[in-house]
């Protein structure tokens, strides 16, 4: 009997990605040391940031050591042979398991804190390392602005994590150490959406293309923040949460906390590249600018930000919403929250929790399109709605016309796959599973003391400190409950969708100006599954749980 998984493979490459994530956590131990972290009114404190130093330095330990032995159980392993896609898939979704696990130690062995004299626990730093490694940009810290909450140098390794997860642990690699046909294998099962990587036959190619444009941006957008007034530490960090279309920040107010247009209308500049299509830039720069535009995708993309935006101002200025008081704040922010959510990445300079009806459920609706394939966005990607609507046009046609035949088609060409349909159709409707089933096991288990309610009519008057009248507190509560429900299947379903589809923020509870921390430790656990099923190629996580796809035949 043979095993269909071929594991000395298996064990070499998670070996040598356990590896990678603990040496490119040196990379944030010189951000423990004053001059590396420099900031105008927040200096890092010594005894803390020595504290968060050794944590670091324990993290890498682990890391190597489980490298090692990873390294050690794959040494029958004879490079050359064939990877095929099982092993492929079954090494991304293990790698991604795997960071989040190794990822969230340095968290937890620096002492962080999610809020005053509250230690960060394991499952809340597993949930901050797949935020940040999947680009998502959610967070259960609360106080971002203390150095003694949480360190310098894990402030930076919090936004290193969005740089590494930004591109893909796995195409990095693959750009890093090559392996050939083996790579390609493992990109088509990381990256998700169709992509154009036909054009760049060689993997390695493509995956060194991808790094070189990802890096080049970095860098640009670095200096940029740093001419514009950002210290070189929050430069790198914003940089990294742009470019990866993450989200996350150094200061509690997001972007909205350095008060600059300026800064502002670059980061939506930046969005837009990093929401773009890589292979589609690198064909741009050597093919001339008709490429852009005779993409369909990205005519769609650039389509989708022009007319909504032009929406969430109108109805912004009818509605009187802060930030709408002229044309041109208006403008500024409609459009950066728009790019902001439909690249996925979730920075933030006002409060669209408090906009109205129509500007708050646009920006929910698009939490389900996100950014082009082949970018750093995440999301459901734009292509895979172009395709949609072109399926369901020839099958509308196909109806009442059953004699015509015509073939898919995507920027004039006929699509080749016959299988492209099938699998549409298929994201969609397992994506509508997932998000179904996430909503209504947090609408079921999660209790309504995330919402500032206790359930028991006593207890909620014990905490009011006055005497419990059996009849009209059972009302008064009843009301408040009542009112608590409806925010709960909202803020909760907003909830899903930000993690699912790698937004961040997202309604009520989850909205710009709060976070994730008053969720409980199951749905922290949850989240950190969405966040994962929404980065990935889905079926590499999902089969991880199917007995057949270990089994020996």
């Amino acid at each position: 009997m043979a095993s269909l998984l071929n594991y000395p493979l298996l064990f070499r490459f998670l070996g040598t990605i356990c590896l990678l994530i603990g040496g490119s956590m040196a990379f944030s131990l010189p951000f423990a040391y004053p001059g590396f972290a420099e900031r105008t009114h927040l200096p890092p404190a010594a005894e803390v940031e020595t504290r968060a130093m050794y944590g670091l330095l324990a993290s890498m330990m682990v890391c190597f050591t489980v490298g090692l032995i990873f390294r050690f159980l794959g040494r029958s392993y004879r490079p050359g042979g064939n990877l095929f896609r099982k092993e492929a898939m079954a090494i991304v979704g293990l790698s991604w398991v795997g960071a989040t696990v190794l990822g969230a130690l340095p968290y937890y062995f620096s002492g962080t804190q999610t809020a005053a004299d509250m230690p960060i626990t394991f499952i809340e730093a597993m949930f901050e390392s797949q935020s940040g490694f999947s680009t998502t940009g959610a967070t259960i810290l609360t106080d971002l602005n203390t150095p003694e909450l949480v360190p310098h140098c894990i402030l930076f390794w919090r936004s290193w994590t969005h740089f590494l997860g930004g591109l893909g642990i796995v195409v990095l690699f693959v750009a890093i150490l090559g392996q050939g046909s083996a790579g390609k294998a493992m990109m088509r099962a990381e990256m998700p959406g169709p992509t154009k990587d036909g054009s760049m036959p060689r993997m390695q190619h493509t995956a060194l293309v991808f790094a070189a444009i990802y890096v080049g941006l970095n860098v640009v957008l670095t200096i940029v923040y740093w001419l514009e007034g950002m210290s070189t530490f929050d430069a790198l960090c914003h940089a990294f949460g742009t470019m990866a279309t993450g989200g996350f920040s150094t200061y509690n107010r997001s972007l909205g906390g350095f008060d600059s247009p300026l800064i502002e209308t670059t980061t939506i500049a930046f969005m837009v590249l990093a929401g773009t299509n890589f292979t589609l830039m690198y064909l741009t720069l050597i093919g001339g600018w008709r490429k852009l535009v005779r993409d369909v995708e990205f005519r769609t993309y650039g389509g989708i930000i022009a007319v909504v935006t032009l929406g969430v101002v109108f109805f912004g200025m009818r509605a009187g919403d802060e930030g709408f008081e002229n044309y041109p704040s208006a403008l500024r922010n409609g459009c950066f929250q728009v790019v902001s959510v439909l690249t996925t990445t979730g920075y933030g300079t006002a409060d669209f929790d408090t906009w109205n009806n129509f500007g708050r459920g646009i920006l929910l609706l698009l939490m389900f399109v996100g950014g082009c394939a082949g970018s750093t966005g995440g999301g459901m990607k734009v292509i895979r709605h172009v395709l949609f609507y072109k399926i369901l046009r020839l099958e509308m046609e196909r109806a009442h016309r059953p004699r015509v035949i015509r073939p898919l088609r995507v920027s004039g060409q006929p699509v080749d796959d016959p299988q492209l349909a099938h699998n549409i159709l298929l994201y969609f409707c397992l994506v509508l599973a997932i998000f179904v089933v996430s909503w209504l096991a947090l609408v079921t288990f999660e209790p309504t003391s995330t919402w500032g309610v206790i359930e028991s009519p006593i207890a909620h008057a014990a905490e009011m400190g006055v005497e419990h009248d059996p009849e009209a507190h059972k009302e008064l509560h009843r009301e408040l409950l009542k009112g608590t429900l409806d925010d709960k299947l909202l803020d909760s379903a907003s909830a899903v969708a930000a993690t699912l589809n790698n937004i961040g923020p997202g309604l009520g509870v989850v909205g710009a100006t709060r976070n994730y921390a008053g969720f409980s430790q199951g749905a922290k656990l949850l989240f950190v599954w969405l966040m994962m099923l929404g980065r990935v190629e889905i079926f590499s996580v999902l089969l991880l749980f199917v007995p057949s796809f270990w089994r020996r035949v």
